[in-house]
């Protein structure tokens, strides 16, 4: 089966890494096995059958602490779907799942190195997305 898409490219459209102090540096230190992966992907349509797919990934903590730190970045990933593509459902399948898994090793990769390069131990997200089984959920919703 051959794709119905073609990335044209894809690029890190905003990266942010933010820890107030040291006070909440040491803590996050401490505690980061307790922020959760969040994504969120949204799609701006261009032209010519061609979109911007802007997939966002946030590590946040959802706990009461007040020293907390914050990391997202915004992988843009422009995409053009074949004329072949005309059901809705299958345009969605090709964003949400197709294009994700293509792209995602390389985002997960500059995700871990910010995490790194801002000071914090970790050598993998532990998490995978399994963007099929997300993309199954939310249609079951």
């Amino acid at each position: 089966m051959s794709e119905k898409f073609k990335i044209i490219t894809e690029f890190v459209k905003d990266l942010s890494s933010e820890t107030p102090d040291i006070e909440t540096y040491l803590y996050v230190k401490d505690y980061l096995k307790n922020y959760n992966l969040n994504i969120d992907i949204t799609t701006l349509p261009l032209k010519n059958r061609i979109m911007e797919v802007n997939t966002k990934l946030s590590f946040t903590d959802k706990g009461n602490s007040k020293k907390k730190s914050i990391f997202e970045i915004i992988y843009a990933t422009i995409v053009k779907i074949e004329e072949e593509v005309k059901d809705k459902k299958e345009m969605e399948k090709i964003i949400l799942c197709e294009v994700q898994n293509k792209i995602y090793p390389n985002l997960e990769k500059i995700f871990e190195n910010l995490l790194k390069d801002s000071g914090y131990p970790i050598n993998k997200i532990e998490k995978k997305i399994d963007f099929e089984k997300l993309y199954n959920q939310q249609r079951s919703n």
